[in-house]
């Protein structure tokens, strides 16, 4: 046999050897999937989000208006009971053992704080027995203790009902989140699901948003004016004794 035969038939027995070979190499080569790109979620504007709330959203924005209103208010009107009890006593009790009883009624009339009208009260009716000056004193201590504590039920209302009416939104923003998905037809979407429930915790969010410092004010308020009353009682209590002393009586 010659070597032009015998390569003849080396050559006729690698051609399938070879062809599997290349159909092998096909097979394991990975397949490319072609990448798709998620278009980036569109920013949301506040005021967007405040109209996709609902109506409960009117409410809580009432609210969080009546908070800062009631906030600045009694501040300010703590800032004008504020004044130093000790201060006022001592010029008081100058006045009435000079026996100048109508100059310590014109000073008093002259600061109107809390504390001096609780004094001028008890001023007015010296002379008389110290049982209807203690009770002038005191009558006019509960009307200043309720001076300073009035609209402080407007903050704490506004402090439990904000977060109120937020869950309120959320669940009625949840129950029309569900019965648009009940009438889908086929599988649900996440993107779906997911928009109707974010829309209905903006209420909650803002809810809270209004309630939490609300709910700060009313008690860093109600501290600051139980601090006033405590100040207004020991005027009260001092002015009594003032007036028992051995020397106002001279």
């Amino acid at each position: 046999m010659s070597l032009s035969t015998v390569g003849l038939l080396a050559a006729l027995l690698l051609q399938p050897i070879a062809a599997d070979s290349v159909a092998d190499t096909a097979a394991v080569a990975p397949t490319v999937v072609p990448v798709t790109t998620v278009p980036a979620p569109e920013a949301t504007s506040f005021f967007d989000l405040l109209i996709k709330g609902g109506w409960t959203m009117v409410p809580i924005g009432l609210l969080s208006v009546l908070a800062v209103y009631v906030f600045v208010e009694r501040l300010r009107a703590l800032k004008k009971a504020d004044s130093s009890p000790e201060r006022l006593t001592r010029t008081v009790k100058d006045y009435v053992q000079e026996g100048d009883v109508n100059g310590a009624v014109g000073y008093c009339r002259a600061q109107d704080t809390p504390a001096s009208r609780i004094i001028q009260s008890g001023l007015e009716r010296v002379g008389r027995p110290i049982g209807e000056i203690r009770e002038a004193v005191q009558s006019a201590g509960r009307q200043e203790a309720y001076l300073l504590e009035r609209h402080m039920d407007l903050l704490a209302s506004a402090a439990a009902l904000a977060p109120m009416l937020g869950f309120l939104g959320t669940v009625i923003g949840l129950i029309e989140a569900f019965q648009s998905i009940q009438y889908v037809e086929g599988s649900i979407s996440p993107a779906l699901l997911a928009s109707g429930m974010w829309e209905a915790m903006v209420t909650t969010a803002v809810g809270l948003a209004v309630g939490i410092p609300a709910l700060f004010a009313y008690n860093f308020l109600f501290n600051r004016i139980r601090q006033r009353v405590n100040d207004l009682e020991r005027t009260a209590t001092d002015f009594i004794d003032l007036l028992q002393s051995p020397a106002s009586r001279q």
